[in-house]
C-alpha cells in the first residue's frame, strides 16, 4: 500500500515557521540600522570604540659629521726590508740571532771562519813595514844623489802597493763579521752555525718595523679627496676588528693603466705597531667629503621616489606629512637640506601604513630624548611613553 500524502502540507508548514523563528532575532535590530556588518556600527566605524591607531618607530632630526666613505683591504708592510748577503766565502762558525730577534744597526748576526784572511794581514802588514822602511831609505839616498830618481821611485810605489794590499785583506777580513745594515727584526733566516757560504749568498732578512705601511689602491674619482697626513681609521682583522690609526704617507703620482687604480700608502707608527705584525689584513675606512655639522635623518625615514621625496613627522598624536630635499644616502644617513628642522620628530619605522592626519603611536624602540622625557618637541605628548608601553604589554602578554 503506498504511503498517504496527506501528511507533507502539514511539515512543510511547520519547517517554514521554525526557519523564519530562528531569523527573527537578527532582523529587527538589522532593520534599525545598529548591526555589525553596517557601516552605523562595529568598533572600525565612526560609531565604535575609534579609529585605527598605526604603531611606529621614530627618530630626532640631529646635527653630525657626515662622510662618504670608501672601505678598501690591504696587507701591513715594514717600511724597509733589507737582506743580508755574504761578501766573503768561508764556513758560518756562529748564528747567534733567530727569526723574530729584535736588533740594532752594527749587531752581529753571524761570523764566518777568517783564519786565513787574518794570517794574509800579518803577512801584509809585514810586507809594508818593510816597505816604508825602504822607500824612507830610499829617499834620504836619493837627496845626496846616491840613488837615482828611478830607484827612488821603485821604492816609493813598492811602498803604495803594499799598503793597498794591507788596507784590501783587512777590508775582506771585516767582512767575516756580518752586522745588522738597520736596526729593526729579524724576519727570515736562511742559514744555521756550519753551513758553507759563498758570496752573494742570502743570510737573513731585517725589517723595519717602527713604521708599518699599507699599499691600497684607490679610485681615481675618489683619490683627489685624499690628502697627504690625512688620519684614516685602519681595522685589523687578526685582533678580532680592532682599530688602529694611521695617516696618508704619500699619493702615488700615477695609476694603473689597467685598473685606474692609484695606490695610497697608508703607514702606523708609535704604540700601535707594538701589536702589529707584517701580513696582518687590515681594513681602512677612508673618509671621503666630510660635512661638520650637518643636519642628519636616517635614510629609511625617507619615502617617495626622487624629486618627490618627504616624511612623516608626529605632531598631537597625529601623523602629519612633510616635503624634504636631502642628499645622497651615506652608510644609512641622509643630509637634509631643507623641510625639517632640528629636533623634529620623524617616522622611520611604519610609515609606509600611516596616512596624513592619521593616529599614530610610538612603539619601541624608543628615541632616547622621547624615552627618558628631557627634550620633546612640541605637539609629542600624545605618543608618549603610556601608549608605547601598552602596545609592548599588548605584544608579550599570551
Amino acid at each position: 500500500m503506498r504511503p498517504s500524502l496527506s501528511g507533507y502540507p502539514s511539515v512543510l508548514l511547520l519547517t517554514t515557521s521554525l526557519s523564519l523563528l530562528a531569523c527573527g532575532g537578527n532582523a529587527a535590530p538589522d532593520t534599525a540600522g545598529g548591526g555589525a556588518g553596517r557601516p552605523g556600527g562595529g568598533p572600525g566605524g565612526p560609531g565604535g570604540r575609534g579609529a585605527q591607531i598605526t604603531p611606529v618607530e621614530i627618530t630626532l632630526v640631529e646635527r653630525a659629521d657626515l662622510a662618504n666613505t670608501s672601505l678598501v683591504t690591504g696587507q701591513l708592510e715594514p717600511l724597509r726590508t733589507v737582506s743580508v748577503n755574504a761578501q766573503l766565502a768561508g764556513a758560518l762558525l756562529s748564528v747567534p740571532v733567530e727569526e723574530g730577534a729584535r736588533v740594532s744597526a752594527g749587531q752581529t748576526l753571524a761570523e764566518i771562519d777568517s783564519r786565513e784572511l787574518a794570517a794574509q794581514v800579518k803577512a801584509a802588514e809585514a810586507q809594508l813595514t818593510f816597505a816604508r822602511s825602504t822607500a824612507e831609505r830610499s829617499a834620504e839616498l836619493f837627496k845626496q844623489q846616491i840613488l837615482s830618481a828611478a830607484e827612488n821611485e821603485r821604492d816609493q810605489a813598492a811602498l803604495a802597493s803594499a799598503d793597498a794590499s794591507l788596507t784590501q785583506l783587512q777590508t775582506r777580513l771585516s767582512f767575516a763579521r756580518i752586522t745588522a745594515p738597520i736596526s729593526g727584526v729579524v724576519t727570515a733566516r736562511f742559514v744555521q752555525g756550519g753551513d758553507i757560504v759563498s758570496p752573494n749568498t742570502r743570510l737573513f732578512t731585517v725589517s723595519d718595523v717602527s713604521t708599518l705601511v699599507v699599499r691600497m689602491p684607490v679610485s681615481e674619482l675618489e683619490v683627489a679627496q685624499l690628502r697627504t697626513g690625512q688620519e684614516v681609521a685602519l681595522k685589523v682583522d687578526a685582533l678580532g676588528g680592532q682599530s688602529v690609526a694611521g695617516r696618508v704617507r704619500r699619493i702615488f703620482p700615477a695609476a694603473d693603466s689597467v685598473s685606474r687604480l692609484v695606490p695610497v700608502e697608508i703607514a702606523v707608527t708609535g704604540n700601535a705597531t707594538q701589536q702589529l705584525r707584517p701580513g696582518y689584513t687590515v681594513r681602512a675606512t677612508l673618509r671621503l667629503d666630510t660635512r661638520p655639522d650637518a643636519l642628519v635623518l636616517p635614510t629609511r625615514a625617507i619615502i617617495g621616489a626622487a624629486g618627490a621625496r618627504s616624511v612623516f613627522i608626529v605632531k598631537g598624536g597625529l601623523a602629519e606629512r612633510r616635503a624634504v630635499r636631502v642628499g645622497a644616502d651615506i652608510d644609512g644617513m641622509v643630509e637634509v637640506f631643507s623641510g625639517l628642522v632640528l629636533g623634529d620628530t620623524v617616522i622611520v619605522a611604519g610609515n609606509s601604513l600611516v596616512r596624513e592626519g592619521g593616529q599614530v603611536r610610538v612603539v619601541d624602540p624608543l628615541a632616547p630624548e622621547i624615552r627618558t622625557g628631557a627634550t620633546t618637541t612640541p605637539g609629542t605628548q600624545a605618543v608618549g611613553a603610556a601608549d608605547s608601553t601598552s602596545m609592548t604589554t599588548a605584544r608579550t602578554t599570551p
